[in-house]
């Protein structure tokens, strides 16, 4: 197994977009294609870099008032497809899903919409679906792919892109992924948190 991989395309899919720019800058210097939805799809397009839309690989669009935008088998099949497994391969081939190696996610602001006093159809809406199941997907399968789960991890990527260009190592995706099953863990137990009162 190579431990070693180049990344190619990023799924970029935030909340908060500052922190951002430097990382697109060295991506996109890199070489490196942009997926992305709503938002983000325009922040990246207003730095002046080409990004594709995610609906124009699902050909569905943003849908339910932007509950479902990710969540569908082009996009975790990019995420989750094993690279080193030809049955893996040969089907990402067939359903023409695009390899994604990088996805960087900022969740939706939960406990920050809590401690606001919001109402509670606020609060819920603050349950981000899709961003979660980005970072579990892409810690996953960390063999293949980066997974940078919120804006804590910004200054990690960057780091690594200015040493060692668009390239990780397994232990640091590894990495990745620990700080990514902590962010899930940590969102999941405030969401609990705020159904148990």
């Amino acid at each position: 197994m190579n431990e070693t991989k180049q990344i190619k395309t990023a799924l970029i899919s935030v909340f908060h977009k500052d922190g951002l720019e430097e990382i697109l800058t060295k991506l996109n210097a890199a070489g490196v294609k942009f997926l992305s939805t709503g938002g983000t799809h325009s922040f990246i397009e207003s730095l002046g870099y080409e990004c594709t839309k995610v609906e124009d690989i699902t050909s569905y669009p943003s849908i339910l008032g932007g509950r479902v935008k990710t969540l569908h088998p082009k996009i975790f099949g990019g995420i989750l497809g094993r690279r080193a497994l030809e049955g893996d391969r040969q089907q990402m081939a067939q359903y023409e899903i695009p390899e994604i190696d990088l996805v960087i996610v900022d969740l939706y602001p939960f406990e920050e919409t809590v401690a606001s006093g919001a109402c509670e159809a606020d609060i819920i809406e603050k349950i981000d679906i899709g961003g979660i199941s980005l970072i579990r997907a892409a810690a996953k399968n960390f063999n293949d792919v980066v997974i940078v789960p919120s804006k804590a991890e910004y200054k990690m990527l960057d780091d690594i892109l200015a040493t060692s260009g668009a390239q990780t190592t397994l232990a640091q995706r590894k990495e990745f992924a620990e700080r990514a099953f902590a962010t899930s863990s940590h969102y999941d137990t405030a969401i609990h948190s705020y159904f148990a009162k």
